[in-house]
């Protein structure tokens, strides 16, 4: 759906560091009910590109399938992973339960677990091109 950060290969520099925190996440829907279509996929890719913007976070990748999320980001040093997790899932669940009201058939929207793997420059493309991809398949 959305491919942000042509300088996604450019390092992170701040007064007290330099890096390059790439993380891939995965979300799913409680149950893997594929609710993420339509009006829903498109307002969620908004909250994430409002959250990418807010924490400046450099969106490499996004992909909204109707049963998961793929989501690759660069985050700053000060960020955990469990931390960029919670505030999106914490928000997309806030205002997609509230402006979709079938969602709330469901327990909660997102499971509560997630998957995350961090990469390395060599591996960025490789898992960009995967993600993007998933369209496709």
């Amino acid at each position: 759906m959305a491919k942000l950060s042509p300088s996604d290969h450019e390092y992170r520099r701040t007064n007290g560091s330099v890096s390059s925190l790439n993380y891939h996440f995965v979300f799913v829907p409680k149950r893997r009910k594929a609710v993420l279509t339509k009006e829903v996929a498109q307002r969620l890719q908004e909250i994430i590109l409002e959250l990418v913007v807010e924490h400046e976070w450099r969106l490499i990748a996004l992909e909204i399938m109707p049963d998961h999320v793929h989501c690759f980001l660069n985050v700053p040093t000060h960020e955990s992973p469990a931390d960029v997790a919670r505030w999106i899932k914490g928000r997309a669940s806030h205002h997609l339960r509230r402006e979709f009201p079938h969602l709330k058939k469901l327990p909660s929207l997102w499971s509560p677990s997630y998957f995350v793997a961090s990469t390395g420059a060599a591996s960025t493309e490789v898992v960009r091109k995967y993600i993007e991809n998933q369209k496709s398949n």
